[in-house]
């Protein structure tokens, strides 16, 4: 089968990968169609130390499983493939299961390939309203709904999100249906303007108030992010960090200490509350598509997502 493959060194188009063994209990899907993510373009750099298929966004088609009620199905899917017996998974916390493999990203091949698997309970099916295009965007939605679950925010209360990438954008949109005061800041205007159709406040980067707000969402892609983070949050604030890099980052952490800063990572979300969103039209996300490439075109594909004006790169196998 064709893949985009990542061997150690480079990231490569490969006409004749194997295809993929179908472990019990897991779905062999065939791909329709998958997202570029800034972890894909770090995972390239030596992020996690992974090789093989990248990819982890994706809408497939459940070609064969065990239960056959999934069979046919349009589905997208949760990356971390989880134990189910140790104390992080008995807790409901299988996203921290020390066992597991996550798609395209820790000992899994991923979903820039015609096929691959993951477990039948990662599934959920597509609602019928949502077309490919947008229910691709569920995945990075869903890590956006997370913050909901992790922290409480409300009308009231000064919110600014760093960062106007994929990511960004999304968290915005997210948040700004909380009634917090929300500012989106970023480096592109014609990005930003995504946002300001839907009269969310923007600036850019090189413009921020000189103000402190009670949470700091730190989306930039950037090593220089958490220290930027560290300047605009008030005392007893909280920072929520959602960038990861390949490459290690240091920052100046007394002030975390001295103002009594809340750190918060956050990573994956619920699936069912991005799902929801989507289907309700409650986040825009088509203008967010950049390009849409072949997996024979992988380098171009790769490239284009590294571009500063690209937003969201998707790939489709032919």
């Amino acid at each position: 089968m064709k893949a985009i493959v990542y061997d150690g060194k480079s990231v490569k188009f490969e006409p004749d990968y194997p295809r993929p063994r179908r472990p019990s209990g897991e779905a062999l899907i065939k791909m329709i169609v998958s997202g570029i993510c800034r972890t894909d373009l770090e995972i390239a750099k030596g992020y996690m130390d992974f090789q093989g298929v990248l990819g982890h966004e994706f809408v497939g088609e459940v070609t064969y499983c065990e239960n056959k009620e999934w069979l046919g199905k349009r589905v997208v899917g949760e990356i971390n493939c989880s134990c189910g017996r140790c104390g992080y998974c008995r807790a409901g916390l299988r996203y921290h299961c020390p066992d597991r493999t996550v798609l395209g990203i820790k000992e899994r091949d991923g979903s820039f390939a015609e096929y691959f698997t993951l477990p039948e309970k990662n599934l959920h099916i597509i609602p019928e309203k949502i077309d490919n295009e947008t229910a691709v965007f569920a995945e990075p939605l869903a890590a956006c709904c997370q913050i909901l679950r992790q922290t409480s925010i409300g009308p009231g209360e000064d919110v600014v999100i760093l960062g106007d990438g994929k990511l960004g954008l999304l968290m915005a949109q997210v948040l700004d249906r909380t009634g917090c005061r929300l500012l989106a800041v970023g480096k592109h205007p014609h990005k930003l303007g995504i946002l300001q159709k839907r009269a969310i406040s923007t600036a850019l980067m090189s413009e921020i108030p000189k103000a402190k707000f009670d949470m700091v969402v730190e989306c930039t892609g950037s090593p220089g992010g958490i220290s930027m983070a560290l300047d605009l949050v008030k005392p007893r604030g909280i920072i929520v960090l959602k960038t990861t890099l390949a490459e290690k980052t240091l920052a100046h952490l007394a002030p975390i200490v001295i103002n009594e800063v809340t750190i918060v990572g956050s990573r994956c979300g619920p699936m069912d509350m991005a799902l929801a969103a989507l289907e309700k039209g409650q986040v825009t996300v088509k203008p967010l598509i950049t390009d849409i490439f072949p997996l024979d075109e992988a380098q171009k594909a790769i490239n284009r997502a590294h571009e500063s004006d690209s937003i969201k790169v998707l790939l489709k196998p032919a």
